[in-house]
C-alpha cells in the first residue's frame, strides 16, 4: 500500500451564508484537486457526509447545487440518489457570468 501526505480535496456539510431559493438548508459539498477527479472519491466521501448529516445531525433533508455546466457533479449527486430539483441564479455569482445559473439537487432522511 502507497502512502502519501498528498491534498485530495474537502468533501463534508455546510450552511450556506447567503440566500438561496431553496434555504435555510444544509448542503453536501465537495471540491477535489482534478488529479483526483473519476476516481470514485467524492461520492464515497459525499455518503458518509449524509450519513452523518441524517444519522448524527438528525436533519430531514440535504440538497447539493452546482454551475449547470458542471455535468460530473451532477452525476455525483445523481450516484447519490439525490433528485433534481430546479435551477436557480446563483446569488455570489455576478450576473452574465457562464457560471451564473445552477441546479440543485436534494435527498430527504427516508432516501438516504
Amino acid at each position: 500500500e502507497q502512502r502519501s501526505s498528498e491534498l485530495v480535496g474537502f468533501v463534508g456539510l455546510n450552511r450556506p451564508g447567503y440566500s438561496l431559493p431553496f434555504g435555510p438548508c444544509v448542503e453536501v459539498g465537495w471540491r477535489l484537486r482534478k488529479a483526483f477527479w473519476g476516481k470514485g472519491y467524492a461520492p464515497e466521501a459525499a455518503r458518509e457526509a449524509l450519513r452523518i448529516g441524517f444519522d448524527e445531525y438528525d436533519l430531514d433533508s440535504i440538497v447539493a447545487f452546482t454551475a449547470l455546466p458542471n455535468l460530473p457533479s451532477q452525476r455525483v449527486m445523481e450516484k447519490l440518489g439525490m433528485r433534481r430539483s430546479g435551477e436557480f441564479d446563483h446569488p455570489m455569482v455576478p450576473e452574465q457570468h457562464p457560471l451564473l445559473r445552477h441546479v440543485w439537487y436534494q435527498i430527504h432522511r427516508q432516501e438516504g
